[in-house]
Protein backbone atom coordinates (compact mmCIF):
# COMPACT_ATOMS: atom_id res chain seq x y z
CA UNK A 1 0.00 0.00 0.00
CA UNK A 2 1.58 3.49 -0.80
CA UNK A 3 1.60 6.40 1.10
CA UNK A 4 -0.56 7.93 -0.28
CA UNK A 5 -3.66 5.63 0.48
CA UNK A 6 -2.54 4.83 3.96
CA UNK A 7 -2.63 8.84 5.04
CA UNK A 8 -6.24 8.91 3.06
CA UNK A 9 -7.45 5.73 5.57
CA UNK A 10 -5.29 7.41 8.72
CA UNK A 11 -7.62 10.74 7.17
CA UNK A 12 -10.72 8.83 7.08
CA UNK A 13 -10.35 7.01 10.67
CA UNK A 14 -9.64 10.52 12.56
CA UNK A 15 -11.94 12.49 10.53
CA UNK A 16 -14.86 12.59 13.34
CA UNK A 17 -12.32 11.68 16.31
CA UNK A 18 -12.34 15.15 17.44
CA UNK A 19 -16.22 14.49 18.27
CA UNK A 20 -15.81 11.86 20.11
CA UNK A 21 -16.88 13.41 23.61
CA UNK A 22 -20.10 14.46 21.84
CA UNK A 23 -20.80 10.87 20.88
CA UNK A 24 -19.83 9.42 24.49
CA UNK A 25 -22.10 11.66 26.11
CA UNK A 26 -25.16 10.51 23.51
CA UNK A 27 -23.99 6.99 24.29
CA UNK A 28 -23.66 7.02 27.99
CA UNK A 29 -27.14 9.20 28.08
CA UNK A 30 -28.79 6.13 26.38
CA UNK A 31 -26.90 3.58 28.08
CA UNK A 32 -25.27 2.55 30.88
CA UNK A 33 -21.24 3.49 30.93
CA UNK A 34 -19.20 1.37 29.25
CA UNK A 35 -15.69 1.82 31.34
CA UNK A 36 -15.45 -0.22 34.31
CA UNK A 37 -12.34 -0.70 36.58
CA UNK A 38 -10.95 -3.54 36.70
CA UNK A 39 -8.50 -3.63 39.47
CA UNK A 40 -7.58 -0.72 42.37
CA UNK A 41 -10.95 -0.04 43.73
CA UNK A 42 -11.31 1.67 46.51
CA UNK A 43 -14.97 2.32 47.11
CA UNK A 44 -17.70 -0.11 45.42
CA UNK A 45 -21.03 1.93 44.89
CA UNK A 46 -23.98 1.95 42.25
CA UNK A 47 -23.95 5.26 42.19
CA UNK A 48 -22.77 7.83 39.72
CA UNK A 49 -22.91 11.34 38.15
CA UNK A 50 -26.09 10.45 36.27
CA UNK A 51 -27.85 8.55 38.76
CA UNK A 52 -27.71 11.30 40.97
CA UNK A 53 -28.76 14.05 38.50
CA UNK A 54 -31.59 11.77 37.48
CA UNK A 55 -32.76 11.50 41.58
CA UNK A 56 -32.95 15.41 41.70
CA UNK A 57 -34.65 15.96 38.41
CA UNK A 58 -36.93 13.22 39.88
CA UNK A 59 -37.84 15.06 42.62
CA UNK A 60 -38.11 18.38 40.67
CA UNK A 61 -41.11 16.76 38.42
CA UNK A 62 -43.71 16.99 40.73
CA UNK A 63 -42.94 21.04 41.11
CA UNK A 64 -43.04 21.16 37.57
CA UNK A 65 -46.60 19.51 36.61
CA UNK A 66 -47.95 21.17 39.58
CA UNK A 67 -46.27 24.39 38.06
CA UNK A 68 -47.87 23.57 34.77
CA UNK A 69 -51.56 23.42 36.23
CA UNK A 70 -50.91 26.34 38.05
CA UNK A 71 -50.04 28.47 35.36
CA UNK A 72 -53.20 28.22 33.41
CA UNK A 73 -54.69 28.35 36.18
CA UNK A 74 -53.54 31.82 37.56
CA UNK A 75 -54.20 32.68 33.81
CA UNK A 76 -57.92 32.07 33.83
CA UNK A 77 -58.56 33.14 37.65
CA UNK A 78 -56.74 36.47 36.29
CA UNK A 79 -59.17 36.86 33.37
CA UNK A 80 -61.81 36.24 35.78
CA UNK A 81 -62.67 33.38 33.40
CA UNK A 82 -62.65 30.99 36.33
CA UNK A 83 -63.15 31.30 40.39
CA UNK A 84 -60.79 30.32 43.39
CA UNK A 85 -60.69 26.23 43.91
CA UNK A 86 -62.19 24.60 46.89
CA UNK A 87 -60.60 21.72 47.95
CA UNK A 88 -57.05 22.41 47.78
CA UNK A 89 -55.34 19.20 45.86
CA UNK A 90 -58.63 17.43 45.26
CA UNK A 91 -60.27 20.32 43.89
CA UNK A 92 -61.55 19.42 39.68
CA UNK A 93 -61.72 22.97 39.43
CA UNK A 94 -57.54 23.20 39.43
CA UNK A 95 -56.68 19.51 37.54
CA UNK A 96 -58.12 20.58 34.50
CA UNK A 97 -56.90 19.60 30.86
CA UNK A 98 -57.29 23.68 29.84
CA UNK A 99 -54.97 24.36 32.95
CA UNK A 100 -52.60 21.46 31.74
CA UNK A 101 -52.29 22.75 28.04
CA UNK A 102 -52.06 26.15 28.81
CA UNK A 103 -49.31 25.28 30.81
CA UNK A 104 -47.39 22.90 28.76
CA UNK A 105 -47.57 25.63 26.11
CA UNK A 106 -45.63 27.70 28.07
CA UNK A 107 -43.40 25.86 29.73
CA UNK A 108 -42.29 23.17 27.60
CA UNK A 109 -40.58 25.68 25.45
CA UNK A 110 -38.52 26.78 28.17
CA UNK A 111 -37.17 23.74 29.29
CA UNK A 112 -36.26 22.76 25.67
CA UNK A 113 -34.89 26.06 25.47
CA UNK A 114 -32.79 25.63 28.90
CA UNK A 115 -32.04 22.32 27.22
CA UNK A 116 -30.86 23.13 23.93
CA UNK A 117 -28.87 26.02 24.60
CA UNK A 118 -27.32 24.86 27.84
CA UNK A 119 -26.32 21.12 26.36
CA UNK A 120 -25.20 22.75 23.30
CA UNK A 121 -22.77 24.93 25.07
CA UNK A 122 -21.43 21.72 26.92
CA UNK A 123 -20.86 19.84 24.05
CA UNK A 124 -18.87 22.73 22.03
CA UNK A 125 -16.41 23.07 25.22
CA UNK A 126 -16.22 19.59 25.27
CA UNK A 127 -15.16 18.92 21.72
CA UNK A 128 -12.89 22.44 22.23
CA UNK A 129 -11.28 21.13 25.69
CA UNK A 130 -11.06 17.37 24.25
CA UNK A 131 -12.70 16.20 27.56
CA UNK A 132 -15.52 14.08 28.20
CA UNK A 133 -19.36 16.00 28.79
CA UNK A 134 -20.43 15.55 32.38
CA UNK A 135 -23.87 15.08 33.42
CA UNK A 136 -23.74 18.51 35.91
CA UNK A 137 -26.00 20.35 33.54
CA UNK A 138 -29.00 17.68 33.53
CA UNK A 139 -30.08 19.53 36.90
CA UNK A 140 -29.64 23.16 35.75
CA UNK A 141 -30.91 22.47 32.83
CA UNK A 142 -34.37 21.69 34.71
CA UNK A 143 -33.84 24.14 37.44
CA UNK A 144 -33.85 27.34 35.26
CA UNK A 145 -37.17 27.28 33.95
CA UNK A 146 -38.41 26.50 37.64
CA UNK A 147 -37.31 29.86 38.59
CA UNK A 148 -38.55 32.26 35.90
CA UNK A 149 -41.66 33.39 35.22
CA UNK A 150 -43.79 31.74 32.91
CA UNK A 151 -44.06 34.44 30.17
CA UNK A 152 -40.06 35.56 29.88
CA UNK A 153 -39.45 35.61 26.05
CA UNK A 154 -37.40 32.38 25.26
CA UNK A 155 -34.51 34.75 23.59
CA UNK A 156 -34.24 36.61 26.80
CA UNK A 157 -33.47 32.93 28.33
CA UNK A 158 -31.64 31.07 25.71
CA UNK A 159 -28.84 34.96 26.17
CA UNK A 160 -28.70 34.04 30.27
CA UNK A 161 -28.32 30.33 29.68
CA UNK A 162 -25.78 30.67 27.34
CA UNK A 163 -23.97 33.19 30.26
CA UNK A 164 -24.44 31.32 33.12
CA UNK A 165 -22.90 28.39 31.44
CA UNK A 166 -20.06 30.12 30.17
CA UNK A 167 -19.72 32.43 32.71
CA UNK A 168 -21.03 30.67 35.80
CA UNK A 169 -19.25 27.26 34.73
CA UNK A 170 -17.13 26.95 31.99
CA UNK A 171 -14.81 29.10 32.79
CA UNK A 172 -14.12 27.82 36.04
CA UNK A 173 -13.23 24.25 34.20
CA UNK A 174 -16.58 22.84 33.98
CA UNK A 175 -19.16 20.62 36.24
CA UNK A 176 -17.27 20.61 40.27
CA UNK A 177 -15.16 23.31 39.38
CA UNK A 178 -17.68 26.14 39.16
CA UNK A 179 -17.75 28.38 42.62
CA UNK A 180 -21.24 29.82 41.91
CA UNK A 181 -24.64 27.79 41.19
CA UNK A 182 -25.60 27.80 37.58
CA UNK A 183 -28.56 27.92 37.71
CA UNK A 184 -28.99 31.46 40.12
CA UNK A 185 -26.48 33.04 38.08
CA UNK A 186 -28.74 32.23 34.86
CA UNK A 187 -31.39 34.51 37.06
CA UNK A 188 -28.73 37.19 38.50
CA UNK A 189 -28.03 37.60 35.32
CA UNK A 190 -32.26 37.76 34.21
CA UNK A 191 -32.74 39.84 37.14
CA UNK A 192 -30.07 42.91 36.16
CA UNK A 193 -30.19 42.51 32.71
CA UNK A 194 -34.12 42.40 32.04
CA UNK A 195 -34.80 43.46 35.42
CA UNK A 196 -39.10 44.81 33.92
CA UNK A 197 -38.97 41.03 33.04
CA UNK A 198 -38.31 39.67 36.56
CA UNK A 199 -39.98 41.76 39.01
CA UNK A 200 -43.39 43.28 39.11
CA UNK A 201 -47.00 42.56 39.48
CA UNK A 202 -47.66 41.76 36.12
CA UNK A 203 -45.03 38.91 34.72
CA UNK A 204 -45.93 35.91 37.23
CA UNK A 205 -49.24 35.15 34.97
CA UNK A 206 -49.36 34.23 31.49
CA UNK A 207 -50.94 36.58 29.29
CA UNK A 208 -50.68 39.59 31.86
CA UNK A 209 -48.27 41.67 29.69
CA UNK A 210 -49.44 41.20 26.50
CA UNK A 211 -52.84 42.11 27.89
CA UNK A 212 -52.09 45.49 29.28
CA UNK A 213 -50.55 46.43 26.12
CA UNK A 214 -53.74 45.98 24.63
CA UNK A 215 -55.36 47.68 27.43
CA UNK A 216 -52.96 50.78 27.12
CA UNK A 217 -54.13 50.70 22.94
CA UNK A 218 -57.21 51.32 23.68
CA UNK A 219 -58.75 47.96 24.03
CA UNK A 220 -62.05 47.36 26.20
CA UNK A 221 -60.41 44.83 28.42
CA UNK A 222 -60.25 43.83 32.11
CA UNK A 223 -56.57 44.59 33.71
CA UNK A 224 -54.93 41.60 35.11
CA UNK A 225 -53.24 41.75 38.73
CA UNK A 226 -50.80 38.76 39.01
CA UNK A 227 -48.80 40.23 42.20
CA UNK A 228 -46.83 37.85 44.57
CA UNK A 229 -47.48 37.76 48.22
CA UNK A 230 -44.23 39.58 48.42
CA UNK A 231 -45.02 42.30 46.28
CA UNK A 232 -47.54 42.63 48.08
CA UNK A 233 -46.28 42.40 51.68
CA UNK A 234 -43.42 44.60 50.42
CA UNK A 235 -45.92 47.36 49.57
CA UNK A 236 -47.87 47.17 52.68
CA UNK A 237 -50.71 45.76 51.60
CA UNK A 238 -52.33 42.29 53.13
CA UNK A 239 -51.19 39.11 51.28
CA UNK A 240 -54.77 38.32 49.94
CA UNK A 241 -54.27 34.32 49.90
CA UNK A 242 -54.79 31.72 52.80
CA UNK A 243 -52.08 30.07 54.45
CA UNK A 244 -53.00 27.02 52.93
CA UNK A 245 -53.13 28.20 49.40
CA UNK A 246 -49.38 29.82 50.02
CA UNK A 247 -48.73 26.26 51.28
CA UNK A 248 -50.21 23.92 48.96
CA UNK A 249 -49.14 26.19 46.16
CA UNK A 250 -52.27 27.99 44.24
CA UNK A 251 -50.83 31.45 44.00
CA UNK A 252 -48.75 33.37 41.15
CA UNK A 253 -44.94 33.17 41.57
CA UNK A 254 -42.41 31.20 39.47
CA UNK A 255 -43.15 28.17 37.60
CA UNK A 256 -42.18 25.20 40.20
CA UNK A 257 -41.26 27.59 43.42
CA UNK A 258 -44.87 27.59 44.75
CA UNK A 259 -45.93 24.70 46.24
CA UNK A 260 -43.90 24.65 49.36
CA UNK A 261 -45.63 21.11 50.34
CA UNK A 262 -44.39 19.13 46.98
CA UNK A 263 -41.15 21.22 47.33
CA UNK A 264 -40.64 19.51 51.20
CA UNK A 265 -41.42 16.15 49.61
CA UNK A 266 -38.86 16.80 46.79
CA UNK A 267 -36.25 17.59 49.77
CA UNK A 268 -37.41 14.43 51.45
CA UNK A 269 -37.09 12.06 48.96
CA UNK A 270 -32.89 13.66 48.40
CA UNK A 271 -32.56 13.41 51.94
CA UNK A 272 -33.82 10.39 52.24
CA UNK A 273 -31.58 9.06 48.61
CA UNK A 274 -28.79 11.12 50.34
CA UNK A 275 -28.29 13.61 47.56
CA UNK A 276 -29.43 16.59 49.81
CA UNK A 277 -27.68 17.92 53.08
CA UNK A 278 -30.42 17.78 55.59
CA UNK A 279 -27.78 19.40 57.83
CA UNK A 280 -28.29 22.71 55.33
CA UNK A 281 -31.96 22.48 55.04
CA UNK A 282 -32.73 22.28 58.46
CA UNK A 283 -29.88 24.74 59.83
CA UNK A 284 -31.14 27.38 56.41
CA UNK A 285 -35.00 27.08 58.27
CA UNK A 286 -33.63 27.74 61.61
CA UNK A 287 -31.65 30.93 60.15
CA UNK A 288 -35.04 32.54 58.60
CA UNK A 289 -36.87 31.61 61.37
CA UNK A 290 -34.77 33.71 63.88
CA UNK A 291 -33.94 36.33 61.61
CA UNK A 292 -37.82 36.58 61.00
CA UNK A 293 -38.45 36.73 64.93
CA UNK A 294 -36.08 39.32 65.27
CA UNK A 295 -38.28 41.52 62.69
CA UNK A 296 -41.65 40.60 64.47
CA UNK A 297 -39.69 42.05 67.70
CA UNK A 298 -39.08 45.08 65.88
CA UNK A 299 -42.41 45.79 64.83
CA UNK A 300 -43.95 44.97 68.22
CA UNK A 301 -41.56 47.05 69.83
CA UNK A 302 -43.15 49.95 67.95
CA UNK A 303 -39.54 51.03 66.37
CA UNK A 304 -41.20 50.14 63.27
CA UNK A 305 -44.10 52.17 62.36
CA UNK A 306 -47.07 51.09 59.57
CA UNK A 307 -45.76 54.49 57.27
CA UNK A 308 -41.92 52.35 56.97
CA UNK A 309 -41.13 50.91 53.66
CA UNK A 310 -40.22 48.05 55.92
CA UNK A 311 -43.25 47.44 57.85
CA UNK A 312 -44.79 44.91 55.43
CA UNK A 313 -42.80 42.01 55.40
CA UNK A 314 -40.90 43.09 59.04
CA UNK A 315 -44.05 42.45 60.41
CA UNK A 316 -45.19 39.34 58.71
CA UNK A 317 -45.03 36.43 60.29
CA UNK A 318 -42.12 34.57 60.55
CA UNK A 319 -43.27 31.38 59.64
CA UNK A 320 -44.93 33.12 56.86
CA UNK A 321 -41.41 33.50 55.24
CA UNK A 322 -40.71 30.26 54.71
CA UNK A 323 -43.45 29.26 52.80
CA UNK A 324 -43.67 32.44 50.18
CA UNK A 325 -41.47 33.36 47.52
CA UNK A 326 -38.75 31.05 46.78
CA UNK A 327 -37.30 30.08 50.18
CA UNK A 328 -38.25 26.90 50.05
CA UNK A 329 -37.41 25.99 46.52
CA UNK A 330 -34.09 27.45 47.03
CA UNK A 331 -33.21 25.91 50.30
CA UNK A 332 -34.13 22.25 48.81
CA UNK A 333 -32.79 22.52 45.45
CA UNK A 334 -29.82 25.17 45.36
CA UNK A 335 -28.50 25.48 48.71
CA UNK A 336 -27.45 21.82 48.99
CA UNK A 337 -25.69 21.96 45.38
CA UNK A 338 -22.71 19.77 46.70
CA UNK A 339 -20.48 21.75 44.42
CA UNK A 340 -20.61 25.26 45.78
CA UNK A 341 -22.16 24.52 49.18
CA UNK A 342 -19.94 23.96 52.01
CA UNK A 343 -18.16 20.35 52.30
CA UNK A 344 -18.01 19.80 56.30
CA UNK A 345 -20.54 18.82 58.51
CA UNK A 346 -19.91 21.61 60.56
CA UNK A 347 -19.43 24.28 57.88
CA UNK A 348 -22.78 22.98 56.12
CA UNK A 349 -24.96 24.21 59.64
CA UNK A 350 -22.95 27.50 59.32
CA UNK A 351 -23.33 28.09 55.48
CA UNK A 352 -27.36 27.23 55.68
CA UNK A 353 -27.66 29.18 58.97
CA UNK A 354 -26.18 32.24 57.30
CA UNK A 355 -28.28 31.41 54.00
CA UNK A 356 -31.31 31.83 55.55
CA UNK A 357 -30.26 34.28 58.36
CA UNK A 358 -29.08 36.59 54.85
CA UNK A 359 -32.71 35.78 52.94
CA UNK A 360 -35.00 36.87 55.06
CA UNK A 361 -32.70 40.42 56.28
CA UNK A 362 -32.40 41.20 52.21
CA UNK A 363 -36.07 40.28 51.31
CA UNK A 364 -37.29 42.88 53.91
CA UNK A 365 -34.51 45.76 53.52
CA UNK A 366 -34.78 45.51 49.84
CA UNK A 367 -38.58 45.91 49.20
CA UNK A 368 -37.78 46.28 45.79
CA UNK A 369 -36.08 42.85 45.24
CA UNK A 370 -37.88 41.03 48.41
CA UNK A 371 -36.88 37.65 46.67
CA UNK A 372 -33.75 37.59 48.45
CA UNK A 373 -32.98 33.74 48.77
CA UNK A 374 -31.06 34.36 45.15
CA UNK A 375 -28.35 36.38 46.49
CA UNK A 376 -28.21 35.20 49.42
CA UNK A 377 -27.24 31.13 48.11
CA UNK A 378 -24.53 32.81 45.33
CA UNK A 379 -23.08 34.96 48.38
CA UNK A 380 -22.74 32.13 50.48
CA UNK A 381 -21.09 30.07 47.56
CA UNK A 382 -18.07 32.53 47.43
CA UNK A 383 -17.87 32.09 51.31
CA UNK A 384 -18.13 28.28 51.50
CA UNK A 385 -14.67 27.68 51.02
CA UNK A 386 -13.69 29.98 53.19
CA UNK A 387 -16.09 28.46 55.76
CA UNK A 388 -14.83 25.27 55.26
CA UNK A 389 -11.39 26.38 55.87
CA UNK A 390 -11.67 27.72 59.19
CA UNK A 391 -13.63 24.63 59.91
CA UNK A 392 -10.52 22.38 58.92
CA UNK A 393 -7.96 24.53 61.13
CA UNK A 394 -10.25 24.43 63.92
CA UNK A 395 -10.03 20.87 63.58
CA UNK A 396 -6.34 21.11 63.40
CA UNK A 397 -5.62 23.14 66.29
CA UNK A 398 -7.64 20.61 68.42
CA UNK A 399 -5.91 17.82 67.34
CA UNK A 400 -2.80 19.41 67.99
CA UNK A 401 -3.89 20.46 71.40
CA UNK A 402 -5.02 16.67 72.17
CA UNK A 403 -2.01 15.55 71.08
CA UNK A 404 0.60 17.75 72.83
CA UNK A 405 -1.52 17.00 76.33
CA UNK A 406 -0.74 13.03 75.58
CA UNK A 407 3.04 13.99 74.98
CA UNK A 408 3.45 16.03 77.94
Amino acid sequence: MDLKKRLHILKRKYKYKKMAPAFNALHTFLYLPDETTHNGTHIKAADDLKRTMNIVIMAMVPCLLFGMFNAGYQHYIALGEIEAVSGGFFSSEFWTLDNFLVGLVKILPLVIVSYGVGLAIEFLFAVIKKHEVEEGYLVTGMLVPLIVPVDIPLWMLAVAVAFGVVIGKEVFGGTGMNILNPALTIRAFLFFAYPTWMSGDKVWVHGAVERDQAIAAGQNLDAISGETILGSLAQGKEAGYEVMDMFLGFIPGSVGETSTLLIILGGLFLIFTKIGSWRIMLSSVVGAIIMGLIFNQVTASGLITESSKFYGLMNAPFWEHLIIGGFAFGTVFMATDPVTASQTNKGKWIYGFLVGFISIMIRVFNPAYPEGVMLAILLMNVFAPTIDHYVVQGNVKKRMKRLKVKTA
